[in-house]
């Protein structure tokens, strides 16, 4: 029994040691890139035929750190490369890149992180209105693998649930 309460600690010490480490990661960069980060991505969706999805949020949100995971976790990883060009759109402490949040419909105010799919031309086909993603922490993968899946672009010959087109 002993055996099994260290084991079991050290599995939770691993896992809030992962954590700490994963929040330290820079995933979004300085917020002067936002603009010239899209527009490549607009680029790249339109020679790829997949999706721009944008997420506005800050290295220092805990919610947006657990998001980054849960978009890389092996589920979640092939269904974004396969079907979105991912920009990290860096909002500072809510005081930066307001007016492309504005411009993308998305309410900052409302809590990040906060996202939105743009088409491959860049038509807006979904913002985040009401928060849905700011609790990441209280969320699962699950949710983050439902959303790619919903908004992911409708290729010929692929079926509604296939995770790899």
């Amino acid at each position: 029994m002993k055996t099994a309460k260290f084991l079991l600690l050290g599995v939770v010490i691993a896992c809030t040691g992962s954590l700490a480490r994963s929040a330290d990661r820079d995933i979004y960069p300085d917020p002067s890139q936002a603009k010239a980060d899209l527009t490549a991505a607009l680029r790249t969706a339109a020679a790829t035929h997949k999706r721009v999805l944008v997420d506005f949020g800050g290295n220092w949100c805990g919610d947006c750190q657990v998001l980054d995971i849960y978009f890389h976790d092996s589920k979640n990883l092939k269904l974004l490369e396969s079907n979105y060009v991912m920009v990290h759109v860096n909002v500072g402490h809510l005081d930066a890149n307001q007016n492309l949040a504005k411009e993308l419909e998305v309410p900052l105010q409302k809590g990040v992180p906060a996202l939105a799919v743009l088409s491959e031309s860049g038509k807006l086909l979904y913002s985040q209105k009401n928060g849905e993603f700011e609790a990441m922490r209280r969320m699962q993968s699950s949710a983050v693998t439902a959303f790619l899946m919903q908004w992911r672009p409708h290729r010929p010959g692929c079926s509604t649930v296939a995770m790899d087109c």
